[in-house]
């Protein structure tokens, strides 16, 4: 995973998401998800471009369910981007431009 990646689960969610100041890309995943890992690229793409703006982050829905469950994740993958801990925007399925739309939710 790329160095400007945060992998989160259950334990370290509150930490690194909820407490957070500023705005949090959260990345639900699974490794058997084809689409997840087609999506990949550009997240690691996407957290190289938009270092200094917003955390990016990944959450491997087959390790911890706790958070899912509480986000209300049904489908994968999902982005959610929050902002100071609170949910602002949220994508289910592939993205096409991933980047125009972070830019678009985090003015």
């Amino acid at each position: 995973m790329n160095g400007n990646i945060t992998s989160v689960d259950d334990q370290s969610f509150k930490s690194e998401v909820t407490d957070y100041k500023g705005f949090v890309l959260v990345d639900f995943w699974a490794e058997w998800c084809r689409p997840c890992k087609s999506l990949m690229p550009r997240i690691e793409q996407l957290a190289r471009d938009k270092t200094g703006k917003i955390k990016i982050c990944k959450f491997n829905v087959g390790e911890g369910t706790e958070v899912p469950s509480k986000c209300g994740i049904q489908s994968i993958p999902t982005l959610i981007i929050f902002q100071d801990g609170k949910e602002i925007a949220r994508k289910t399925g592939t993205i096409n431009d991933l980047s125009s739309w972070i830019d678009s939710e985090i003015r």
